[in-house]
């Protein structure tokens, strides 16, 4: 089994690596490499990252991560994620439009696009310790910021197949000459249209005390049905129940 690497953030990128391969300016993810970013750096125990999955997809934060690493950070950046990635598919970058980046296939099938604009930094530190902070940041999506919003607004999600697609996120960061930003959740709204929900997270980057860039995060919640206490507190225990075993193996 693949186990997290812990490392400095500078050191944190050039380990990306680990979690997926890369041939002829492809790359391409393993179930073991995927399933090992979710749960030993995301936190993210969602079963459609497990390995043995039937309906397994590699986590948009592991996807987000190599273009960061590869691209580098940019002042303003508004990322679409149009395509769920399965394993071992051969992905490439391609630059469609001025300051656009799209993740494709052999096929042309995309399946993550990245406005941006401003200045870009290339620090890896920086972008290690952004990458680091925002995919904890979305580790803790659920149960801690998802349960109260659907509690909130008399919703969940099928307990059976809880399905949550990460659609988009938009991050704006005024300068890069900071070292260690902390991630803060600012907001968190859900919005609700018949079975489907969307939830936007926004979220703060704070250093020494100063907000110095902001962001959002949107979700998309499937399969909504009457909010029933006793389903979510059983599912949110068997997500800690299994988080709980991979962190003692």
């Amino acid at each position: 089994m693949l186990r997290p690497v812990h490392t400095t953030n500078k050191t944190f990128t050039m380990q990306l690596a680990t979690y997926y391969a890369e041939q002829a300016d492809k790359i391409t993810f393993t179930r073991q490499q995927a399933s090992a970013f979710a749960k030993g750096v995301a936190g993210d125990f969602n079963p459609i990252h497990d390995e043995e999955n039937k309906r397994f997809c590699v986590p948009g934060d592991l996807l987000f991560s190599v273009v960061l690493h590869k691209a580098g950070l940019s002042q303003h950046m508004h990322v679409n994620f149009s395509g769920m990635v399965a394993d071992n598919i051969p992905l490439h970058f391609e630059s469609e439009e001025q300051n656009t980046l799209v993740v494709k296939d052999e096929k042309g099938k995309a399946y993550l696009s990245v406005e941006r604009s401003g200045e870009t930094s290339t620090d890896q530190a920086l972008i290690g310790h952004i990458i680091r902070r925002y995919v904890e940041f979305s580790g803790q999506t659920f149960p801690h910021i998802l349960v109260p919003l659907m509690a909130r607004h008399e919703v969940m999600i099928n307990p059976a197949r809880p399905l949550v697609i990460y659609e988009s996120m938009t991050i704006d960061i005024k300068r890069f000459d900071i070292s260690a930003p902390e991630l803060q959740l600012a907001s968190s709204t859900l919005d609700v249209d018949g079975k489907r929900g969307t939830v936007r997270l926004g979220f703060n980057l704070v250093s020494d005390g100063e907000v110095v860039g902001q962001g959002e995060k949107q979700l998309v919640l499937s399969g909504l049905r009457p909010y029933d206490h006793d389903k979510i507190d059983q599912l949110a225990q068997d997500y800690a129940t299994r988080k709980a075993a991979y962190q003692s193996s």
